[in-house]
């Protein structure tokens, strides 16, 4: 983590905490008491443990920790809003975190009024070990700023009504797309990792070197009237076209579209299921398809006669892009018409590589060790960011991982050759 220990840094974190803080609550405006109590899958959270936890990282890993005079919120705190860090505490089983009704939503809004409160008087005194962790701290908490809108997209999907998060109508979706055209690298010896002074997680370094041999990546994303064509030739039905696993996972889950696409029993017409309710294929037919897991895009790129970059293809390619596309903050909470690079924003880029440490790689020293590190086992890697990351957080070093069967994320499918 780099050092933000001059008094400018420091006055300029304070606002940035406070930026990031405020947008995790403003996410949860449209929401009910009831919406954020909600956990469809195992895989996901409550909104309401979200802002929890969130607070809890900064209360464990700075304040409990850095301040000797700190008193806590509440003892139980440090178990209840605990993760996965064993060498805190233990914690509740996740799959049930809906269960926890108490605290309620209000007790939840004082302990973050808490924490802020102690932290920003830590931040006054310019310690350079706490701006590091907030630094840390605000990136985890973008991280799940963009888990607690898929999440929430998730358990509305399950609500038979399928609610609207926001009641917006999606506008500008009548553009084509562009051509897919191939860009060509010359491969060779390249450098990939994290450089310069700006904050990193421990997974992207150490920067190391990686022979390339030549390579071509597509202009832009797949769109969904191109993943709609795989699915008529019979994608899901043809087992040539997947890994065993995956195929085991089709067979057993009965995949036959992306998740929240169905199908009307009467006109056989294909519907999206999105942030902003749903919307008939049709009107998103030329925006990038996403909701997809590696499997579906490993198969769907083998269909196409192509391939999944690897994530240093991925690298080198987005290194000289600036931080520009459809991203939290634009709004639209959905990938837009595929066009230009797409490097960044619209979907998370499943790549061919498994989430490995690099050589030389280590993790923090202490419990934020178990932050990236002891998950570096049946995890594929993406890359670039999706329409719900937030701009501050993503760049092009960025190491995202899920297992490959995972579709609850933004993610899509860029080809290679």
């Amino acid at each position: 983590m780099s050092s933000l220990a001059t008094p400018t840094a420091a006055a300029s974190l304070s606002q940035k905490f406070c930026n990031v803080r405020r947008q995790s609550e403003l996410l949860c405006a449209p929401l009910s008491p009831e919406d954020m109590m909600v956990q469809s899958c195992a895989e996901a959270s409550p909104a309401k443990w979200h802002l929890a936890h969130t607070t809890w990282f900064f209360e464990t890993f700075i304040l409990r920790e850095l301040d000797t005079e700190y008193r806590p919120f509440h003892p139980d705190f440090v178990w209840l809003f605990n993760s996965y860090y064993n060498t805190v505490s233990d914690q509740p089983e996740k799959k049930l975190r809906a269960s926890f009704s108490r605290p309620g939503t209000q007790e939840i809004q004082a302990y973050r009024k808490y924490v802020d409160a102690a932290l920003q008087m830590r931040l006054r005194n310019g310690v350079s070990e706490t701006e590091q962790r907030v630094v840390l701290g605000l990136h985890h908490e973008q991280q799940h700023q963009e888990l607690l809108l898929t999440d929430i997209k998730h358990a509305l999907w399950t609500n038979p009504l399928r609610p609207a998060y926001l009641e917006l109508p999606f506008e500008n979706l009548n553009a084509a797309a562009a051509k897919m055209q191939w860009c060509d690298y010359t491969g060779g010896l390249v450098e990939i990792g994290h450089k310069g002074d700006g904050f990193c997680f421990d997974n992207e370094l150490p920067r190391h070197r990686v022979y390339l041999e030549p390579f071509s990546l597509a202009s832009r994303l797949v769109t969904c009237a191109e993943y709609l064509a795989f699915m008529q030739d019979g994608g899901y039905q043809r087992s040539e076209l997947w890994l065993s696993e995956g195929w085991q996972v089709v067979q057993t889950e009965r995949w036959r579209a992306p998740l929240y696409w169905y199908q009307d029993a009467d006109t056989e017409e294909w519907h999206v299921f999105t942030l902003r309710g749903e919307v008939s294929l049709n009107d998103l037919a030329q925006t990038a398809v996403c909701h997809v897991s590696y499997f579906e895009a490993d198969a769907y790129a083998r269909w196409a006669g192509k391939r999944l970059p690897t994530e240093t293809e991925w690298e080198v390619a987005a290194s000289d892009a600036g931080v520009d596309g459809n991203l939290l903050e634009d709004g639209i909470l959905h990938p837009g018409i595929a066009a230009g690079s797409q490097i960044f924003g619209d979907t998370w880029e499943w790549t061919a590589s498994a989430y490995l440490g690099y050589p030389g790689f280590h993790a923090l020293p202490g419990a934020l060790g178990e932050y990236n590190g002891k998950f570096m086992s049946n995890q594929m890697v993406l890359r670039g960011g999706s329409c719900v990351t937030p701009r501050t957080h993503i760049r092009a070093s960025y190491r995202n991982f899920f297992s490959p069967a995972t579709r609850w994320q933004f993610s899509g499918i860029r080809l290679a050759r």
